[in-house]
């Protein structure tokens, strides 16, 4: 079934690996730190105590590299039953500056497809994560000045997109989110009856994946490319 974004007023797109470069970060530290602590354990089960330390610090951190690195120093300290070194620990903290401090790479048609959206449609920003390294992301990235709006939320529940809507003041009818995660960019929106399209990207976080059963009768699109939103929207 044909899918009609005529009543669409608003488009929302998400920012780390929607408009810029970001998990294939996480995962190339997630490797340097396994590497570093390939002594007391195997890399592949650092990797997945990792993940599971990530989980049990999200209601405290929340999304975003400062609560990765506290959960990558609490993981070094867990491993080593304490025994690990202040210059692990540093190397540790080393590795976060880095990913805070990587240049914004824009992905494949991103300022095509702003450029030539703002014109009809006014634009939003809504992710998650930490509001200082988002907000620096989006000034890095040169794309400011196509969005009128810019949300950075804890999470993004269905609570969180009804709450922005009605600040926003438009039914969730008039609202299109555009965005590479099905569990937060996609089906919250479908449940509450605006639109989503799925813009997937090559490598999803564990914590963002979703099963088949989760997908069952949600009604939304999918494109491989991000300039695949001007035929669908003009």
């Amino acid at each position: 079934m044909e899918i009609d974004y005529s009543n669409i007023k608003v488009v929302g797109f998400d920012a780390d690996d929607t408009l810029w470069v970001n998990e294939t970060y996480f995962r190339d530290a997630e490797l340097e730190f396994a590497k570093m602590l390939s002594s007391f354990e195997t890399i592949n089960k650092i990797d997945q105590e990792l993940f599971k330390m990530e989980m049990k610090n999200l209601s405290v951190y929340g999304y975003g590299v400062k609560g990765f690195v506290l959960s990558m120093v609490e993981m070094a300290i867990e491993l080593s039953n304490g025994a690990v070194s202040n210059q692990v620990i540093s190397k540790i903290l080393n590795i976060g500056k880095n990913m805070i401090n990587k240049p914004v790479e824009l992905l494949e048609g991103v300022e095509e497809v702003l450029e030539a959206l703002s014109k009809q449609y006014r634009l939003i920003v809504v992710t998650k994560g930490d509001l200082l390294d988002q907000e620096r992301k989006l000034e890095k990235s040169g794309l400011l000045d196509y969005f009128h709006h810019i949300e950075v939320l804890s999470d993004k529940h269905e609570n969180n997109y009804q709450r922005l809507l009605k600040h926003l003041d438009i039914a969730p009818t008039e609202f299109l989110m555009v965005g590479n995660s099905l569990k937060s960019d996609v089906l919250p929106l479908i449940n509450i009856k605006a639109k989503a399209i799925h813009v997937p990207f090559h490598t999803t976080w564990a914590h963002e994946q979703v099963s088949d059963a989760d997908k069952n009768g949600k009604h939304y699109q999918t494109i491989h490319k991000l300039t695949d939103l001007l035929s669908l929207l003009n």
